[in-house]
């Protein structure tokens, strides 16, 4: 299986579904769907089985930039974290 991308938006904003397995080849397309979804964004991840370090990585940098990350599996959670502040 490959990721699959769902762009929901309301008056709130845009919340963009992952599903599937997140990889660094689906960044190009994912980074273009945020460009796009407009400034209150939140990623979905609930549906989201597998990530690669490089998606882990773009996803830390998403938070970073006030991209609400919701229903967000622990490990990948916490590969985040780790990603984010690796002293820890």
């Amino acid at each position: 299986m490959t990721l699959k991308i769902e762009s929901l938006s309301d008056g709130n904003g845009t919340t963009i579904r992952l599903i599937g397995r997140m990889e660094e080849e689906h960044l190009d397309e994912l980074k273009a769907e945020v460009e796009k979804a407009g400034p209150k964004i939140a990623l979905d991840l609930a549906q989201l089985s597998l990530v690669d370090v490089e998606a882990v990585r773009f996803l830390a940098v998403c938070e970073d930039d006030g991209i609400r990350i919701v229903r967000c599996p622990p490990y990948i959670r916490d590969w985040i974290d780790k990603e984010a502040h690796p002293q820890r």
